[in-house]
């Protein structure tokens, strides 16, 4: 005889799972029932979130990456004493 256990955590996974299961598989078929014209305006702008997304994401993680070479490195810093200094553009 088995006995299983689940924690809360478990639980909470696999309805989440089912869920979101369910909503895909409902805004698949409500995307269906667009006209075409409308189903790619969705499937750009969702895209274009995902990419936006994504640049978003691969961007902090660059910021993390370089942040101790930019504390620690006056050689990167050094214009930084001057970025409070009034800018005038000459033509």
């Amino acid at each position: 005889m088995f006995i299983l256990e689940y924690t809360n955590a478990d639980l909470f996974v696999s309805c989440s799972l089912i869920y979101t299961i369910m909503r895909t598989n409902e805004i698949l078929k409500e995307l269906q029932r667009l006209p075409l014209q409308k189903r790619i305006y969705v499937i750009e702008k969702t895209i274009n979130s995902i990419r936006k997304q994504e640049e978003s994401s691969q961007m902090k993680k660059a910021a993390k990456a370089l942040y101790s070479d930019y504390k620690n490195d006056p050689i990167l810093t050094e214009f930084t004493n001057i970025d409070f200094e009034d800018f005038y553009e000459t033509r």
